[in-house]
């Protein structure tokens, strides 16, 4: 096997290539990985990369890594120049953490700004209401929830900045795996709420991303 780097993707998009390892088996990232420690110029992030694939791959590469484990990413050859730009995010419970955490970490290594805002959901608003002048000084929020993931509506009708909600797979029986809360926020009511696949952090920062080189080329 033999693996091609994506050099000329931050060229062409403002965001680097990054490794999904879910699906790779540890001898494809053991390959990845030592292939791209050799181009110290190329800074790359590891994304869902589980603890248990982490411990079993070749330690002499991993620990090249900046690792991890909640989030289940690694980042290689440290982050990029700081952008300017910030961006919360926003999580309705603990529970959605792993995957705001994967949205995190994919804008700390692009170099923006992030808070992370957890805990702040439908069943306790209060807690919403007691951060949200705070939140509303970024530039982009992302708003991760679960079961009903009444918290994309309600920020949408709270927030003027671009909106990117995360539905999550967590909750049981007719949340149905993150099926309820995607819908949900598919059908907000709030005003251009853009939506990702379920659990799928890291696309909500590369659309945070790009949002924010955009407004930075226009300048």
């Amino acid at each position: 096997m033999t693996f091609t780097h994506d050099d000329q993707r931050h060229e062409r998009l403002g965001m680097p290539e990054a490794i999904v390892c879910q699906g790779k088996d540890d001898a494809s990232v053991n390959l990845i990985l030592t292939e791209l420690i050799a181009k110290p110029d190329c800074p790359t992030l590891f994304t869902r990369l589980p603890q248990d694939m982490f411990d079993r791959l070749d330690s002499a590469l991993t620990n090249e890594l900046d690792y991890d484990s909640l989030s289940a990413t690694g980042i290689l050859h440290g982050p990029l120049p700081k952008n300017s730009g910030s961006i919360a995010v926003v999580t309705a419970g603990t529970s959605d953490l792993r995957i705001a955490g994967e949205a995190k970490r994919t804008l700390e290594f692009s170099g923006f700004s992030t808070s992370l805002y957890s805990d702040v959901g439908v069943a306790g608003i209060h807690r919403l209401f007691d951060r949200i002048d705070e939140i509303k000084t970024h530039d982009v929020v992302i708003a991760v929830a679960g079961w009903d993931a009444a918290l994309a509506s309600v920020l949408g009708g709270l927030v003027a900045q671009p909106l990117i909600a995360v539905p999550t797979s967590v909750g049981y029986g007719v949340a149905e795996g993150g099926g309820t809360a995607l819908n949900s926020m598919l059908a907000s009511c709030g005003q251009g709420v853009l939506v990702t696949n379920i659990d799928n952090g890291f696309g909500a920062a590369c659309g945070a991303i790009r949002m924010l080189n955009q407004l930075k080329s226009s300048d």
